[in-house]
């Protein structure tokens, strides 16, 4: 299995309400270190200093200052089209936060469709 279906598997087991979270990867052959880092840059890969690990990738939901969760699917479809296999854990789930937005002086169409669309 490819880690970008190991990824889709992981946003489809989240609850509706997740912020965001944060997923270790570890790719089995070192020698596409380089490669793969290369790619990960456009999701602002951390690189993890732990041995056994190698990144660790910061994803939002709808807001924050993470990668979407597309961006991420398709930097991971890039690298099982390159062959780099590995491995996908989750280490962290956040839910249930919203941004904070200045809704003084919006209707309150705009108030409700934020209620709604956040799930507050």
């Amino acid at each position: 299995m490819g880690l970008a279906t190991d990824f889709q598997q992981i946003l489809e087991a989240l609850p509706p309400d997740w912020t965001d979270l944060e997923v270790d990867l570890r790719i089995d052959d070192e020698r596409q270190y380089i490669d793969s880092a290369v790619a990960l840059s456009q999701v602002n890969a951390q690189v993890y200093s732990r041995a056994e690990w190698h990144w660790r990738l910061l994803v939002a939901h709808s807001f924050g200052h993470a990668a979407a969760p597309e961006t991420v699917l398709g930097v991971l479809s890039k690298l099982d089209g390159d062959g780099v296999t590995g491995e996908l854990a989750l280490a962290e789930v956040r839910e249930g936060r919203s941004e904070v937005v200045q809704m003084w002086g919006r209707p309150e169409s705009v108030r409700e469709e934020f209620r709604q669309r956040r799930s507050i």
